[in-house]
């Protein structure tokens, strides 16, 4: 990872831009300046505090995502799909020429971002998570055909300092966003569901939601810490003929396999339609 990273431009800071740029406030690694944008003054004063980030409510500044991105080495593009043609358009003029301008945009090819910026222009389509925010992400990425190595390494950088990154061709992009970037809502269904079933067996609710939660997270924790594979340490908790192993036996019984497969591939079949326009 880096020790520093160049001026940073958030473009449509809203949810994912914002659990990036948080991220990278928390890590505490030296920026050159960050510079946000969203449409509302409430949303930019969510941003306001942060240190060493100036907040631009488009309301009242018009013109702030092109002053944004004209003082910015590394532009993230995190608008709604819709509106990233007409923001390109808007910025195109300004943007330095080692810009690099990173998509946060799901479903929005390289070859769009191409057809507004021209093909000469150093483009990279992130597809980060959520836990970003708390430093834990995982994001893929995919560089354009004029993204450099160094380009790409420096993108990387950013980041790395909110989780951890795989580089991937763009046409992987869309099974990535339906592992790891929907992934998160996946678990927490799953301790909703875990709680449920502890406040069937006669615990108060705050007592299921403690002993759920904090079982996935010290389970998760175990698993970093230890290296180990999922199935092994299952197997260590999992005592012949005991309650894990005959509550796991109706757990596979349900075909656990095939519903997390059909997930998936329905976020997949979801995501290119999205990227079709349907």
């Amino acid at each position: 990872m880096a020790d520093s990273l160049p001026a940073l431009a958030f473009l449509g800071a809203g949810s994912m831009g914002g659990a990036i740029l948080r991220g990278v406030v928390a890590s505490g690694i030296r920026v050159e300046g960050i510079t946000a944008t969203n449409r509302t003054r409430e949303k930019a004063d969510a941003l306001d505090g942060l240190d060493g980030v100036t907040s631009i409510a488009l309301s009242e500044s018009p013109d702030g995502n092109s002053e944004a991105a004209a003082s910015a080495r590394i532009v993230l593009v995190g608008v709604k799909p819709a509106m990233v043609p007409d923001l390109l358009r808007e910025i195109r003029p300004v943007l330095a020429p080692d810009a690099i301008v990173v998509s946060l945009a799901a479903g929005v090819t390289l070859e769009t971002f191409a057809s507004v910026l021209g093909e000469e222009a150093r483009v990279i389509r992130s597809m980060p998570n959520t836990p970003a925010t708390v430093g834990k992400a995982v994001t893929g990425l995919a560089a354009g055909s004029a993204a450099s190595a160094d380009d790409l390494a420096l993108v990387r950088s950013l980041f790395e300092t909110v989780g951890a990154v795989i580089e991937v061709p763009e046409s992987q992009i869309d099974a990535l966003s339906t592992i790891s970037g929907s992934g998160p809502a996946y678990v927490f269904l799953l301790i909703e569901e875990f709680t449920k079933a502890a406040i069937g067996l006669g615990f108060g609710d705050a007592e299921a939601r403690l002993m759920a939660e904090q079982t996935f997270i010290g389970a998760t924790a175990l698993l970093e810490a230890s290296g180990e594979a999922p199935s092994e340490l299952r197997r260590r908790v999992t005592s012949p003929k005991g309650t894990t192993e005959r509550a796991v036996a109706v757990l596979q019984d349900a075909h656990l396999d095939r519903t997390f497969s059909d997930a998936a591939d329905a976020a997949l079949a979801r995501a290119r339609e999205l990227a079709s326009g349907a």
